[in-house]
């Protein structure tokens, strides 16, 4: 089972990214995912989340408003559009899935969440 989170790269203060990870090995379709985020030297952070229905969706205080997560059933794949783009964000973003289907709440906390992709780098130059 992998989740491979793609689409970082370097962009300018204002700029806009679009992560994706893809599930590979089993589907999560029916399960919370959600993005964190870890900067140098400091510890990883939440960022987005959505729950298992894709109805709700949840959002660190720091990105509201400039990030939006979203996912593909068909295509078993979640998004992360970030718009707004500042230096702070720069970080390497991990995306996560819940082993456990239809598990709704706790979806700041890393330890809701079994599966971590690889993590991909997002730098925001000012």
């Amino acid at each position: 089972v992998q989740l491979q989170a793609s689409g970082g790269g370097l962009v300018q203060a204002g700029g806009s990214l679009r992560l994706s990870c893809a599930a590979s090995g089993r589907t999560f379709s029916k399960n919370a995912m959600s993005w964190f985020r870890q900067a140098p030297g400091k510890e990883r952070e939440f960022v987005a989340a959505i729950s298992w229905s894709g109805d709700s969706t949840y959002y660190a205080d720091s990105v509201k408003g400039r990030f939006t997560i979203s996912r593909d059933i068909a295509k078993d794949t979640l998004y992360l559009q970030m718009n707004g783009l500042k230096p702070e964000d720069t970080a390497v973003y991990y995306c996560a899935a819940d082993n456990v289907q239809f598990r709704s709440g706790r979806y700041g906390d890393p330890k809701k969440y079994d599966y971590w992709g690889r993590g991909t780098q997002v730098t925001v130059s000012s």
